[in-house]
């Protein structure tokens, strides 16, 4: 029986995988992460009586460290080994996340991606991105026949203005935040920080609708649903925003991976807006790099639909490493 968890800012997903190639769950059940003080108490939760657990992994947004994570957007530490005693097993892993989304490409199947780029199909390096209540990346080596997945904690680099309009987005978010990073914009607050800018600093028009709803449900669901169906013109502006800042920190990524191979976007904003990220300001900010333009345009590019790849990673790497 192999336990594998996603454990974000907002939820905490975890399943008991009985067989992994038919992705056959014994149970399957999502926590609130804000519910709950510390991690091992939604483990203690989750797992069902006189159940033996072969091995486990959780993906967690947050560094590792000697098995052990100071989670970036909860007030947790998780503990290796004290889940190892808690589950009454030495195979206990956590990675990174974004980690854990990489491993589960290796399962996905070609239906469970958006192709936005179909590139030259050259081998390589690969990159993974991802937005959602923050900002992941990871990289994929490739040794010439293989991918080896690796974590990094790239979201947190320096955002970078690349226009007249974002040096003034980049202004603002400084009179916010100590340290404007890119997940600052890239991530579920950063589509509301980035319509604040445009209401409050660039004086957009905000539809009364829209106001009424943010107080009451997630900003950032309620500008994506009013910029996909184009109801608002400010949120419509907003996600503009935030795709073509998306595109430019993928081609960066893409860049300093070299990922000839290509590169995913995952995350769970991804496929909820879908629609804007296939109306071209994405790629055209991807591939607008100067003397690297044509590199960029070769790379395939794409869309992560399936929403368990973390947790299918996740069981993935505990299979994978619980062998060797």
């Amino acid at each position: 029986m192999i336990l594998a968890g996603d454990v974000g800012g907002t939820k905490v997903v975890l399943a008991l995988f009985e067989d992994l190639k038919t992705r056959k769950k014994l149970k399957e059940q999502r926590f609130a992460s804000k519910d709950f003080l510390n991690f091992n108490d939604i483990v203690n939760a989750f797992l069902p009586k006189d159940i033996e657990i072969s091995c486990a992994c959780f993906g967690i947004a947050g560094p590792i460290v000697d098995n052990k994570c100071h989670a970036t957007n909860l007030p947790w530490v998780i503990d290796g080994s004290e889940l190892q005693i808690i589950l009454k097993t030495p195979s206990v892993f956590l990675i990174n996340d974004l980690h854990a989304n990489a491993w589960g490409t290796f399962v996905l199947e070609d239906e469970e991606f958006f192709v936005l780029n179909a590139g030259t199909g050259k081998l390589g390096n690969r990159a993974l991105i991802s937005a959602g209540t923050g900002l992941g990346e990871a990289g994929f080596y490739f040794d010439g026949k293989n991918h080896h997945p690796f974590p990094s904690e790239g979201g947190h680099a320096d955002f970078a203005p690349n226009t007249e309009e974002e040096i003034e987005i980049w202004r603002y978010f400084k009179t916010k935040f100590e340290h404007v990073s890119f997940e600052r914009l890239l991530s579920g607050k950063g589509i509301g920080n980035i319509y604040q800018f445009f209401t409050q600093v660039k004086k957009m028009s905000e539809l009364a609708e829209v106001r009424e709803r943010m107080q009451k449900e997630d900003p950032a669901q309620v500008i994506s649903e009013f910029g996909v169906s184009k109801k608002c013109p400010t949120c419509v502006k907003t996600l503009e925003t935030f795709v073509s800042i998306y595109g430019e920190e993928a081609g960066n990524l893409a860049l300093k991976f070299l990922s000839l191979g290509g590169i995913f976007i995952g995350g769970g904003i991804a496929p909820k807006i879908l629609e804007v990220l296939k109306n071209g300001l994405f790629m055209k900010a991807f591939i607008d790099k100067g003397r690297f333009k044509t590199l960029l345009s070769g790379i395939r590019v794409q869309v992560i639909l399936n929403p368990e790849t973390a947790l299918l990673g996740a069981a993935q790497y505990a299979v994978v490493k619980g062998k060797t």
